[in-house]
């Protein structure tokens, strides 16, 4: 039987991402979205005059297949910001209530090609190109917007582990037939590949946040 981690990770703390402050006036005025650097999550608001600047935390290069067979690499995504998480089609409960929300922010944007959606199977030995086109033709996913990216198992895992911080046993490989990897989390990356926030994926409250995240971007 495989090993199953399933991982919760809090997002009480991360509902800073749209913190308020009060100036001399009482006017309240909007801060912009935090960085995450590191994989507790911890907002980090840097500055472009800051020296840690450049080295904020980017997303790496990958190259996956999505559902109509097509090899997406971070070049599909140049100047564009989207969400990405992780799932696997013959997931009963957590990942229909991911999708399920996902699908609102499909809705949202579905008339901006700058907002994409990535979701990474950590199944890719169930989940073919084909399942996954037969789930998102049952699911309603736009192809052109939203990919299901699948491919090797331990590119898969490091890219979710080390770019995404998706396990709480940070910096643990992929060594072990058995070793399986789930999270809940929706990950908001902006268009220079920096994390921007983080969500739970099975709460409309926090897909709302998600929502307004992202037009707080384009804008």
């Amino acid at each position: 039987m495989k090993k199953i981690i399933w991982l919760v990770l809090c997002v009480g703390s991360m509902a800073c991402s749209r913190q308020k402050t009060v100036n001399e006036d009482q006017e309240i005025s909007e801060i912009e979205l935090p960085f995450y650097n590191e994989p507790t999550f911890t907002p980090e608001w840097i500055e472009e005059t800051d020296e840690a600047f450049d080295d904020i935390h980017t997303i790496a290069d990958f190259k996956f297949q999505n559902q109509k067979g097509n090899w997406i690499t971070q070049d599909d995504l140049d100047g564009k910001l989207y969400v990405a998480n992780f799932f696997f089609s013959i997931c009963p409960n957590v990942c229909p209530l991911m999708t399920g929300n996902l699908l609102k922010v499909q809705d949202t944007f579905k008339s901006n090609p700058d907002v994409k959606i990535l979701s990474h199977t950590v199944m890719p030995w169930v989940d073919s190109v084909g399942r996954l086109r037969e789930y998102a033709d049952f699911n309603g996913i736009n192809s052109e917007n939203w990919f299901l990216l699948t491919g090797d198992k331990k590119e898969i895992y490091e890219l979710a582990r080390n770019s995404y911080y998706a396990d709480e046993g940070f910096g643990k490989t992929v060594t072990e037939d058995d070793d399986f990897l789930h999270t809940e989390n929706l990950v908001l990356i902006d268009q220079q590949r920096r994390i921007r926030g983080v969500y739970n994926g099975t709460l409309s409250l926090e897909t709302k946040r998600l929502i307004e995240d992202i037009q707080s971007i384009l804008e």
